[in-house]
């Protein structure tokens, strides 16, 4: 059930993409701002539900496996967006993005995160999916297994080897890139992932852990939004 409702959001969102391509070509803000919303729904509604299914058996088998597999499949059907707000710091810095267009892509980078967030929790109320059941009775489960400043120095660390795969990836063939990336992901995910959550993405740290934010939103903020964004002005000012 998990799987169908992952794949049904991933052909939801190429049939917003293609119709917004289509109509929205001679209204270039516009149409930034939906592809990049529309994408960024898809990756935040299916890591929220993937985050269900961490504790499925073999343990950690199955969860890396869905997260190298998912992570290319938004490889491939995302292509020119980049969905994470430090990602579009980059052209902004750079000069090839102006700060409106820059600004208008982070701003909604954030609302598909909250939008994919009142989304899965409706998916899970209704309880279709065992997994589901008292997803929404956590409360605020925080990924955080260690002291602030380690996880601080751990989110900053790999943001940097993220951003830096990147860029050396650009001049790699895109059919093998995406999975280079996806690779390197689902190893920073398994190194990780049981201190910090391996997240380096502002918005979609936001899109899973909100309730976080909420009740401890400075120590969150310092580490899931502030130490991925010094990562990627570390990466450009050594560039």
């Amino acid at each position: 059930s998990s799987l169908l409702l992952m794949s049904g959001v991933v052909v939801t969102v190429g049939l917003c993409r293609r119709l917004a391509r289509r109509r929205l070509r001679s209204r270039p803000l516009l149409f930034a701002f939906l592809v990049e919303m529309f994408s960024t729904f898809q990756i935040c509604a299916c890591t929220n539900e993937l985050s269900l299914l961490g504790n499925v058996e073999p343990k950690p088998h199955t969860a890396l496996t869905l997260t190298y597999g998912f992570t290319v499949l938004h490889g491939l059907t995302l292509a020119g967006s980049t969905c994470n707000p430090c990602g579009t710091l980059q052209p902004m810095w750079g000069g090839g993005t102006s700060l409106r267009m820059g600004g208008l892509k982070i701003a909604a980078q954030f609302v598909a995160a909250v939008l994919a967030r009142v989304f899965m929790h409706f998916i899970w109320s209704l309880e279709m999916a065992e997994p589901h059941l008292g997803a929404l009775s956590q409360g605020c489960s925080s990924p955080m297994q260690t002291t602030e400043m380690q996880a601080f120095c751990i989110e900053l660390l790999f943001s940097v080897v993220f951003q830096l795969a990147v860029l050396q990836a650009e001049s790699v063939n895109p059919k093998y890139r995406v999975h280079l990336i996806a690779l390197l992901i689902t190893m920073l995910v398994y190194a990780g992932g049981n201190l910090t959550g391996a997240i380096f993405n502002p918005a979609l740290a936001f899109s899973l852990h909100a309730d976080c934010f909420y009740d401890k939103f400075l120590s969150h903020s310092l580490v899931y939004w502030l130490a991925p964004c010094l990562g990627k002005f570390l990466i450009l000012y050594v560039f």
